[in-house]
């Protein structure tokens, strides 16, 4: 699985990079309040992807206050239907872009993403047509343990389904197809180790490298996607090069 190590570092460092944490927080309370209607409860033991959610906003240090609002939000009456939504298409340089997104109103999002694109010299494409990008992976990220036997670890962890083990920068990520993310989580709770985060990625089987000049103007869109109130994930396969992770930071 090579590059798909780097491309997770990148990720990571980006988002710890990322000082919206108000935007953060947001869509995290989004999949919370969705998971508890959805899933008809708000015990996250009898729902598992309120338990994913509420996992991920832990590992996101995420105010218990906040997460305990979104599930009473999801517990109401009065709660928007929100409606999962995908986009796909290429981005300047031909750096391939899709979108998710959960809206309560599908044409603004439409629009929004559309004008983002051609805002940036991108173009939207049909859904499937990123197909052969991107590969649907499970992830699992966590800081390592200074006392874990990182054999002993590695043997456990592959038994229950995962494809491949990256430990580095004192930092452990894990992938697995994504038929078995369910019990790979279950996994990870059975050994008593707290995620930073655990989700389905995108994961690109192919990445672009560009200029700075190039970086930057991707980015832009990236940046405006990702600060849409509507955009819940934003996956691309535009590859970070030497010195260029500084330019996230402008």
């Amino acid at each position: 699985m090579s590059g798909h190590s780097k491309w997770s570092t990148i990720k990571r460092k980006k988002g710890a990079l990322d000082a919206k944490r108000g935007k953060m927080f947001s869509r995290l309370s989004k999949e919370i309040t969705i998971a508890v209607k959805e899933g008809n409860s708000g015990d996250p033991e009898g729902n598992p992807r309120l338990r994913l959610a509420i996992q991920n906003a832990k590992g996101s240090n995420m105010p218990k206050d906040n997460i305990e609002r979104a599930i009473k939000k999801g517990l109401g009456g009065d709660v928007e239907s929100y409606i999962e939504q995908t986009f796909e298409g290429y981005a300047a340089h031909g750096v391939a872009v899709f979108v998710e997104c959960l809206t309560d109103n599908q044409n603004r999002t439409v629009q929004e993403v559309r004008a983002a694109f051609n805002k940036c010299n991108g173009s939207l494409g049909t859904n499937g047509s990123l197909e052969f990008i991107f590969d649907r992976k499970g992830v699992f990220s966590l800081p390592l343990p200074e006392d874990m036997d990182q054999d002993e670890f590695q043997l456990e962890i592959i038994d229950a389904g995962a494809e491949d083990v990256v430990i580095e920068d004192a930092f452990i990520t894990v992938f697995c197809q994504m038929e078995d993310f369910g019990s790979l989580n279950k996994k990870f709770e059975e050994l008593g180790l707290s995620l930073e985060n655990a989700e389905l990625q995108r994961i690109p089987n192919t990445t672009k490298d560009l200029d700075d000049e190039g970086f930057k103007e991707v980015m832009k869109l990236i940046d405006i996607l990702e600060d849409n109130d509507d955009v819940q994930k934003v996956w691309h396969n535009l590859e970070v090069g030497d010195g260029q992770e500084e330019l996230l930071e402008n």
